[in-house]
């Protein structure tokens, strides 16, 4: 069977966790295992862009079509690939921008080599829960915690920047070096050196109030977790290389952020939510650390 012409249908910004799917392709890679294509899926895959949350983890289980024996697949890995209808590209990155006319962007299911799946098979894609919440809620505090960052340091600056979904001038998209989503919680690092000064940044004053800083930050997040805002994924239709926004009404207005991850339904899912800021030595880098506990 031919690559896909057409991008993956995604559920999992519904919140899908599980799903019937066709393989459309299947492709022996060289280190062992096998990229196994379906033509929808709940799974969420790396994306190599930006690769803040890992993928999701789960079975697909075979029982239908030719070639298929009845048992759970367990998926090793799942990315974003490319494919230009003769090539699928699957490594560390993207050859094209995702949404590329001419390309179809697909859910890579990465499964051991021997895998009894075929092309043609019908399957049921079967996302393990827990994982999945995990990192949803650890996706959901990071974006609370850019936010609550953004407002604790709105007066650190003497230049205009860009401002933030809710106002704030944007220090977390200005500054941010890398974004890491772990099992409720999130680790973002921050660039503090001569080109965020130049821009107006005080890095000296953070260095001296990073204490007074966090627990403003820690302030805000109580607030807008006990408000328990509803949290929803605004999106024009399932195709994977459609733009997704998370959306929240907050008390400073409705934030609204590209994403292409999993998220919480409410913020009272979160419980308590609390950041710590370490600084590098020489000052030049912090670390914002997010935990969510209930």
């Amino acid at each position: 069977m031919a690559l896909p012409s057409l991008d993956t249908l995604i559920g999992y910004p519904d919140g899908e966790t599980r799903g019937t799917g066709t393989v459309l392709h299947r492709e022996l890679l060289p280190d062992g295992r096998a990229a196994v294509l379906l033509d929808a899926t709940p799974f969420h895959p790396l994306d190599p862009t930006w690769p803040d949350q890992g993928p999701d983890l789960g079975v697909l289980v075979t029982g239908a079509g030719a070639g298929a024996e009845a048992g759970p697949i367990a998926v090793l890995d799942c990315r974003i690939a490319a494919s230009d209808g003769a090539e699928l590209h699957l490594g560390e990155k993207l050859p094209v921008r995702l949404g590329t006319e001419g390309w179809a962007f697909v859910v890579a299911h990465l499964v051991d080599a021997d895998a009894p799946i075929a092309e043609g098979d019908t399957v049921t894609a079967e996302v393990d829960e827990e994982h999945r919440r995990a990192l949803s809620l650890g996706h959901t505090s990071c974006h609370l915690a850019s936010l609550a960052l953004n407002r604790a340091l709105a007066g650190f600056w003497s230049k205009e920047v860009a401002p933030d979904a809710l106002g704030s001038p944007d220090f977390d998209q200005t500054a941010i070096a890398s974004s890491r989503i772990r099992p409720h919680g999130s680790v973002d690092e921050y660039r503090l050196g001569k080109s965020l000064r130049k821009r107006g940044f005080d890095s000296a004053r953070l260095a001296a109030e990073l204490d007074a800083v966090a627990a403003a930050v820690n302030g805000t997040l109580a607030e807008w977790v006990t408000g328990d805002a509803a949290v929803r994924i605004r999106r024009d239709d399932r195709s994977l290389s459609t733009r997704r926004f998370w959306e929240c009404e907050l008390p400073d207005g409705l934030a609204s952020i590209a994403c292409g991850g999993t998220h919480a339904t409410h913020l009272g899912e979160l419980g308590t939510l609390t950041v710590t800021l370490e600084l590098d030595d020489d000052g030049a880098a912090m670390r914002m650390i997010t935990m969510q506990s209930a």
